[in-house]
């Protein structure tokens, strides 16, 4: 109860204006870019198994060893470009930013695909333009989250920047029924079969090239690029509130604040000064070890795995036939993008970053070790002959169930985690490069994860990849006890002050310990409209004694 009443007090707080139209569109624009994500995971995985595919690039020639390494060298080459991708977002994101960024990346993403559906034979002209839609791809997780951590109003920053990883399970779920629909109504013989359904790629990437244009700057990249009055009228548009509002002079203010500090404390504006900052200064070290340890395992607890490999999966746990195993995976993308969007509109917020992770990778955990179990004592011939006793066959329900159920424990816990943490514990100089490299290891491991789980589940069988999956999430579930942090309902500015604490105390006492400390706009009483006037008299004075 203590975290409800807190989250109706931040919001009480809030001033009705706040929760406008012109917010909500600039979220949906850079929320949606999700989706980019989740089209892809959802379509590849379909797409090397329709027989349409199959047989226009023969891919089921050769050895079992040299069939699964073809079905990962096309699955995971959007993972490998994402890689360069998210690093590009730094570069872009900090330069021309958040909006310009979003422009380029669309144009990538819709490139690459152009080239992937104007393919008649090659493969390799498939890879390149996977990688060439990767680099747009990988650049959606760090322009995305970034945008959106900077222009919500903190008692409903989780809610708003969750809308990007619902939206990945939005993109998973259209693209699970356009194989399905696709499976159904052209023949395995058409090329239309396949290209059909990767199309959506090209019509999703233009759709938000054209919105783009219709949404502000955030003004904390203003801000950082001395464009004050410009970022003053930005918030005003993005809050609907006057100029002289406290809220808007606390926000203004609180950024500049911030940015000067971190100018002082650092030692250059060049990515190697800001590199040795954030590998450097203990605070920002540990921030970038929860960006970090975050992807690392959460990528392989096995959720992204299921994701891609869904129609497979069902298959080894008695689906059978193109058409069943498409409508189950079309299932789990329902429940995966209900869970997200739930998650993000009514637990993240109200029940806590922590908690939800906690409680996410608990039901992932029991999921995957029931797999797990089913698997090693059923026998895979009887699977396949479908040759399974009643009760193996009742079993075999919960297990597709548990798949079901370790989709909305991903949803809940590490899905929600990856994109909002990581994008609102950096100061803001920092927190373009910090997002740019956790979305690099993001992608390193999800394009290992991918490019490994054919080969894992041929030398380890079926049931050792879900035991496998089973250690990880324990893992998960102490890591996050001992160091993750509770940052619901602080300012993106007020985060330094928890970051400050010894390392062992920030994950199991820093709410506590931190509650005490916040900036202007947590509510600390103050004149704002004095303090905005020294404000703007302590930057004359630095102009003058400049000049």
């Amino acid at each position: 109860m203590g975290v409800f009443s807190k989250y109706k007090e931040a919001l009480a707080n809030t001033p009705s204006e706040v929760l406008n139209w012109r917010l909500f569109w600039s979220v949906a624009v850079f929320g949606i870019l999700g989706a980019s994500r989740g089209f892809d995971e959802g379509l590849v995985g379909g797409m090397v198994s329709l027989k349409s595919f199959r047989t226009q690039f023969e891919m089921d020639v050769g050895t079992k060893s040299q069939i699964a390494n073809r079905e990962s060298n096309i699955t995971s080459m959007v993972q490998l470009g994402s890689i360069a991708g998210s690093l590009l977002a730094f570069v872009l994101c900090d330069k021309i930013g958040r909006v310009r960024s979003l422009q380029v990346l669309t144009l990538l993403w819709a490139t690459g695909f152009s080239i992937v559906v104007s393919s008649f034979h090659s493969i390799g002209q498939i890879l390149a333009g996977r990688f060439i839609a990767g680099l747009g791809i990988g650049m959606t997780t760090v322009v995305g989250p970034t945008y959106l951590v900077e222009v919500a109003p903190k008692a409903i920053r989780g809610m708003l920047t969750n809308v990007f990883a619902g939206a990945v399970y939005m993109g998973v779920m259209i693209a699970y029924f356009s194989n399905w629909g696709s499976s159904i109504h052209y023949s395995n013989t058409s090329r239309t079969q396949w290209v059909v359904p990767q199309s959506v790629n090209i019509i999703f990437a233009g759709f938000l090239f054209i919105l783009s244009w219709t949404v502000p700057e955030t003004p904390r990249f203003l801000i950082m690029k001395g464009k004050h009055e410009q970022a003053l009228i930005n918030l005003c548009k993005l809050r609907q509130l006057s100029e002289d509002h406290p809220l808007v002079q606390a926000e203004i203010i609180d950024a500049r604040e911030q940015l000067e500090r971190e100018k002082e404390s650092s030692h250059g504006t060049a990515l190697w000064a800001k590199l040795r900052e954030l590998v450097l200064v203990p605070a920002n070290r540990y921030r970038l070890m929860l960006g970090l340890m975050s992807q690392l395992l959460g990528q392989w607890s096995g959720a992204s795995s299921i994701t891609i490999y869904a129609a497979q999966f069902f298959a080894q746990l008695g689906k059978k036939g193109q058409s069943e195993k498409l409508l189950a995976s079309c299932i789990l993308g329902v429940v995966k993008f209900c869970s997200a969007y739930l998650c993000a509109f009514f637990l993240i917020d109200f029940f806590g970053r922590r908690r939800s992770l906690y409680c996410g990778i608990i039901l992932q955990t029991v999921s995957v070790c029931y797999i797990a179990i089913y698997l090693g004592v059923v026998p895979a011939s009887d699977l396949a002959n479908a040759t399974v006793s009643p009760s193996a066959k009742r079993a075999g329900i919960g297990a597709i169930a548990a798949i079901y159920i370790s989709g909305f424990g991903w949803a809940m816990g590490w899905n929600s985690f990856q994109y909002l943490v990581n994008a609102e514990i950096y100061p803001l100089r920092l927190r373009a490069l910090g997002s740019s490299i956790v979305m690099c290891f993001h992608f390193v491991n999800q394009y290992g994860n991918t490019k490994a789980v054919p080969t894992m589940l041929i030398s380890m069988h079926n049931y050792g990849f879900f035991a496998f999956c089973t250690v990880v999430c324990a893992i998960g579930l102490a890591w996050v006890w001992f160091f993750v942090p509770e940052t619901a309902g602080k300012s993106l500015e007020a985060m330094d002050a928890l970051f400050q604490l010894p390392w062992h105390q920030i994950g199991r006492h820093g709410k506590e310990l931190s509650a005490g400390v916040g900036s202007h706009s947590d509510g600390v009483p103050m004149d704002y409209l004095e303090k905005a006037e020294q404000e703007v008299e302590h930057s004359e004075n630095k102009k003058v004694a400049q000049a």
